[in-house]
């Protein structure tokens, strides 16, 4: 009696195994499959591959990494074991020596956290990615930095949407950024966020990475264009001219501060105030100064631009 109920037990157990190994594993896109395990735990998963429709009744041969496999795995439809984090490119052939057939790429995904080893954290809780637009017309771009222990990882996949409808993105040419376009309309009231995730990978690892905002989140305004003075006491400034029109509709806070010296960024100030306004006269008894000013949407107070500067 005890032995059988040992035999239910580990059946079960077998069964448990082989539902929570389906589980964590899913095709992220055509020929790489993703592998979800447990950071820190020695796990050993048995993940089925497949050559092909086309191939089942030829002498398939499979390799790992361009190497053969001992024993030989051989057949259209097999099992390859993963142990801990050692994913691989696993190659089908026909016959040992024969020509290529077809590949899966197995890529290791940690959970349930995601841990993050690969992109750097950005600054002010902004997370691992940085996104900003100049404007309401539905164009932002997004940047991210890798770690300096993964300097070669790459991004094999975007996804970006909103209310279920594909946001088009277009990789920078240094892989460290992209540019998104979605089809905007600046008047109209934004009812659902954005979402963007992505996925990259450092050689068998993969993680990834996503950011969710409204687009009113992330509008900051171009720097500020023309800025003048007429009698080193008045200054004047233009809208930039990416921002949206008109500017009664789409109006901007300005922020101006007047330092002695250095940069505009400086905590030491003489004067610091707000405007709506595009000129501003500085009362101040310093000889010398430094006229800074930069502007931010005033209805929703979001990022400033950067700071333009008149000496």
């Amino acid at each position: 009696m005890r032995a059988l109920l040992l035999l239910v037990l580990y059946a079960g157990l077998c069964y448990s195994s082989s539902v929570s190994e389906k589980e964590n594993i899913e095709f992220l896109m055509d020929n790489v499959l993703v592998l979800r395990v447990p950071y820190g735990v020695d796990t050993r998963v048995n993940v089925p591959l497949r050559c092909g429709e086309a191939y089942a009744n030829q002498p398939v041969v499979w390799k790992k990494d361009g190497e053969e496999i001992e024993p030989a795995l051989k057949g259209n439809q097999v099992n390859v074991l993963v142990q801990e984090a050692n994913g691989g490119n696993y190659t089908c052939h026909l016959g040992p020596d024969g020509d290529y057939l077809n590949h899966t790429v197995i890529l290791i995904q940690y959970k349930p956290d995601n841990r993050t080893v690969i992109l750097e954290q950005q600054p002010h809780e902004q997370g691992h990615i940085h996104c900003s637009a100049p404007n309401y017309k539905g164009s932002f771009h997004c940047t991210w930095k890798r770690t300096k222990s993964r300097p070669h990882a790459s991004v094999i996949l975007v996804k970006a949407e909103r209310n279920l409808e594909n946001i088009s993105c277009e990789m920078d040419a240094d892989g460290l950024g992209i540019h998104c376009q979605e089809a905007s309309c600046p008047y109209k009231e934004e009812q659902h966020r954005m979402s963007l995730t992505i996925y990259i990978r450092s050689v068998f690892l993969l993680e990834a990475y996503s950011k969710s905002f409204y687009l009113r989140e992330i509008v900051r305004p171009e720097r500020l264009p023309n800025l003048r003075t007429s009698n080193g006491k008045v200054f004047s400034w233009n809208y930039p001219d990416s921002w949206d029109k008109p500017c009664t509709y789409f109006g901007l806070q300005f922020h101006v501060k007047v330092v002695k010296k250095g940069s505009c960024d400086s905590d030491h100030h003489i004067m610091l105030n707000t405007t709506q306004e595009t000129e501003f006269e500085v009362n101040v008894k310093a000889p010398k100064f430094v006229f800074c000013v930069r502007a931010r949407d005033k209805y929703t107070n979001g990022p400033f631009s950067k700071w333009s500067l008149c000496e």
